[in-house]
């Protein structure tokens, strides 16, 4: 999520501020990497399929970065294939600071909005671009991508997994969490997920995103972990008694599908939703009124309306909401 935080509590400075209740991990020693800078890349000696699990996309998205530090420091190593940990926005996560968490998600752009050809093949210029292009030719390697995502704003954890019919069977497979939204991305950007080779029609790789919770809690940092071990068990990359891993759940409540049907981007610096909603949310009528972009009202276009993330501070171009509906 990319708007501005909400007011939780104020310092002295007046500057808005958001309780962190996880510590950043240092992570000097892994920026060197064993394949690129804040990369370690593991090969076993059967074969499979590569695996990455990739965290800081956006510098300010800690969780996921406490969980692959926990990782390479016990050592998690494939039984087969290739396992990769990637750190990705390894600048911008440089300059997080606790006393202003959201000030860090990126250094000049957002990291996730750049992955279309025309992007990182043009003139283009900056930090993160320079990031993306390095990533590149390695992600190109790739066979499952899981991306380790979290929320500013109240939501339930969620899959994103695009439109690819591959991802979301994937997604549904590993069950954590429940919750798999096929989307059409962001209109400012394209997504890691989104990237040609994982969702080209003649392509067998697929890549899934999950948003696990909300930024800096313990909670989301074990949803993050929950999800990585679910897939690395479900892939037969590691061996699925590992101690490593945290233990597969007993029981898991069944997956559900969801499609979005409309993604909401804001057009006016006025764009207000009506009430606070959560993300996961579900209005039960369809034409119900939602928010108001300047003088346009923005209603649900059908019954059991599904509330994809809702961001409720938002800037013109960015995406607002996304509006979903249950499938089978």
């Amino acid at each position: 999520m990319g708007s501005p935080p909400p007011t939780a509590r104020s310092g002295g400075s007046g500057i808005l501020r958001l309780d962190v209740r996880i510590a950043a991990p240092d992570l000097r020693p892994f920026l060197g990497g064993n394949a690129l800078p804040g990369v370690w890349s593991f090969a076993a000696a059967a074969p499979g399929p590569h695996v990455a699990v990739v965290a800081l996309v956006h510098g300010n998205e800690i969780a996921g970065a406490v969980v692959l530090d926990r990782w390479l420091r016990a050592g998690l190593r494939p039984v087969r294939g290739r396992l990769s940990l990637v750190f990705a926005n390894i600048d911008a996560y440089g300059r997080f600071d606790p006393e202003d968490p959201t000030a860090s998600r990126f250094i000049d752009e957002d990291l996730n909005r750049l992955w279309d050809e025309e992007t990182l093949e043009g003139g283009r210029r900056s930090c993160e671009l320079r990031r993306a292009r390095v990533l590149r030719p390695f992600f190109e390697g790739v066979d499952v991508l899981l991306d380790l995502h979290s929320m500013l704003w109240p939501s339930d954890p969620l899959m994103l997994v695009g439109r690819s019919a591959r991802a979301a069977d994937l997604a549904l497979s590993l069950g954590i969490p429940p919750l798999v939204v096929a989307d059409e991305g962001h209109a400012s950007g394209q997504r890691l997920i989104d990237y040609t080779p994982f969702v080209a029609p003649d392509s067998d790789r697929a890549a899934i995103l999950v948003e696990a919770g909300s930024h800096w809690e313990a909670a989301t940092v074990a949803t993050m972990e929950a999800t990585g071990a679910a897939l690395l068990r479900t892939l037969r990359a590691v061996d699925p008694a590992d101690p490593i891993l945290v233990p597969a759940p007993a029981e898991l409540p069944m997956p559900q599908l969801a499609e979005v049907t409309r993604t909401v981007t804001a057009h006016s610096p006025g764009f207000a939703f009506v009430r606070p909603f959560r993300g996961g949310e579900v209005v039960p009528r369809r034409n119900t009124l939602l928010a108001l972009d300047g003088e346009v009202e923005i209603r649900s276009p059908h019954d059991d309306c599904l509330l994809v993330m809702p961001s409720l501070r938002t800037m013109p171009g960015q995406t607002a909401v996304r509006l979903a509906r249950f499938i089978g």
